[in-house]
């Protein structure tokens, strides 16, 4: 997806959908409106294979396979697919910290 200059390739459009990458770590939408303001929706994870409206359209779901990961504005409705340099399986809220006492406790068991 990254170019030889280090830019990725802008992603594939869709006749009813904006595409976009989102930027590492990135949770709101960063698309302007018509005014130039920024929509600022929150970025959801979008099951597009189970929504009805787009089954009726059917292009996300021919050109990605039926369980791709994308991420849709809660307002505007543009996709966003992951960043490759964004890490994998890591919780919104960080990797977290370290212990100031330098201690790694076990997970309680239930």
């Amino acid at each position: 997806m990254a170019s030889a200059s280090g830019m990725q390739a802008p992603p594939q459009q869709f006749p009813h959908h904006k595409v976009k990458y989102k930027k590492p770590g990135q949770r709101a939408c960063n698309e302007k409106n018509e005014k130039g303001k920024f929509c600022g929706g929150h970025l959801k994870r979008w099951f597009y294979a189970t929504d009805v409206v787009e089954q009726a359209c059917g292009d996300l779901q021919k050109a990605w396979g039926k369980n791709a990961e994308v991420y849709r504005c809660e307002h505007c409705k543009t996709l966003y697919l992951p960043n490759p340099e964004d890490a994998r399986n890591l919780n919104v809220a960080g990797e977290g910290r370290i212990s100031q006492f330098g201690l790694t406790l076990p997970s309680k068991d239930k």
